[in-house]
């Protein structure tokens, strides 16, 4: 096998625990062919990686964003034991190095890992940043848990208890159908097709990393469907859909109950992330849920000077 970045990428992911999105096997489901990578090597060993996915639209080269795609950004391992001042410079050099290597570009735009703080070298190279948030909470104790969401929320999921049963879906098609419907509601084009869908669907079920919970009466209706995904450290509230006519059944906030519990008894992990969110009328669930609210950097840069001028008129 020739050694190339994503080659020697592949078996980083092998042998480290990449976090779910900057996963090789993430990135061939998410962008096929049409992702690379940027690598730091030393002694024959990764130390650090930046991928990113490629996208050609007319004379612009975007590296953006794949879709269903919470973080990716810098991947970094640090020696152990390093000071703090030793830390940092290793970061400041790695980051650099790995800067150097993004092809040319129209357009840069990642959000990072939270747990990546640095982003300076960014903006020594003029990126910016856009400070961004998700919603996180902690399983180390469930009752603790429990007893700090709001009383509404805890109203809510008692008496959804009482209306729907919470079972597991196994037709990824049941699940979009009602993602749809959330989108149907607003009247917006759901972000992703069920072909697309279905393909990131495919490998993470192959690899036991997501659970379907759908919520359903003694009717047969379903009222609400979450699509749980996670890795060695975080579960994922990746994707969630609603039936508005039945959305008064609290069935959405009991879902997400049934999601933390599974984290914590089966997963056995401890961390819970809601992957957001920014948007006004979502941000007060995730809050209501004694989530804590975690800082992440939207670093993105415009080369095009013809994207700087499409980019001026559509923020007015």
């Amino acid at each position: 096998m020739e050694l190339t970045n994503k080659n020697r990428y592949r078996i980083f992911c092998q042998h480290e625990n990449v976090p779910l999105f900057q996963n090789d096997w993430w990135l061939d489901a998410v962008c096929g062919t049409d992702w690379d990578v940027a690598l730091v090597v030393h002694d024959e060993k990764v130390i650090a990686a930046l991928p990113y996915r490629i996208e050609k639209k007319g004379w612009f080269r975007l590296l953006n964003m794949p879709k269903l795609t919470g973080f990716l950004g810098p991947v970094i391992c640090h020696p152990s034991n390093q000071k703090y001042a030793t830390h940092l410079s290793f970061e400041m050099e790695v980051m650099e190095n790995l800067i150097g290597q993004l092809p040319s570009f129209s357009f840069f735009r990642q959000n990072f890992h939270y747990p990546v703080t640095n982003w300076l070298p960014f903006y020594w190279k003029r990126f910016e940043q856009t400070t961004r948030y998700t919603y996180i909470l902690k399983l180390d104790d469930l009752k603790q848990v429990f007893d700090e969401l709001k009383s509404s929320v805890r109203g809510k999921i008692r008496k959804a208890g009482e209306l729907v049963s919470v079972v597991d879906c196994h037709s990824i098609e049941a699940f979009y159908s009602l993602f749809c419907k959330t989108f149907e509601r607003q009247k917006l084009k759901p972000p992703v097709t069920l072909s697309y869908l279905k393909k990131v669907d495919e490998v993470l079920s192959q690899r036991n990393q997501r659970k379907i919970f759908v919520a359903t009466d003694n009717e047969g209706r379903n009222h609400s469907a979450l699509y749980l995904s996670w890795d060695h450290e975080s579960a994922y509230v990746h994707l969630v859909g609603e039936d508005p006519a039945l959305r008064n059944s609290g069935a959405g906030m009991l879902l997400i109950w049934k999601a933390i519990e599974f984290t914590k008894n089966e997963l056995k992990l401890s961390t819970f992330d809601f992957l957001g969110s920014m948007i006004e009328s979502v941000e007060p669930v995730r809050r209501s849920f004694g989530a804590k609210q975690i800082p992440y950097f939207q670093v993105r840069k415009t080369n095009s000077f013809l994207l700087k001028i499409i980019f001026r008129i559509l923020s007015r």
